[in-house]
């Protein structure tokens, strides 16, 4: 993901995608410790564009990024029961 795409997006947007990639990451790490990770570099890439998502967001002056990210998975935890 470009940074330029990032920066496009809204501050709801960058916390789902926040979300989103860090599920992923989890993904590819589980893959890696099984060794069923064909190509290791997606998770250098995984890294990096949660890196790229929290800079935009801090440069937009968010406060307590973590606290709202689990503010919006228990609202989605609420939703899957």
């Amino acid at each position: 993901m470009k940074i330029s795409e990032i920066r496009e997006m809204k501050t709801e947007e960058l916390h789902a995608e926040l979300e989103n990639l860090r599920k992923h990451a989890f993904e590819l790490r589980s893959q890696a410790v099984t060794e069923k990770l064909e190509n290791p570099f997606l998770l250098t890439q995984a890294r990096r564009d949660i890196a790229r998502v929290l800079t935009v967001l801090r440069s937009r002056g968010e406060k307590g990024i973590e606290e709202k990210q689990r503010h919006l998975e228990a609202l989605a935890s609420r939703g899957a029961v």
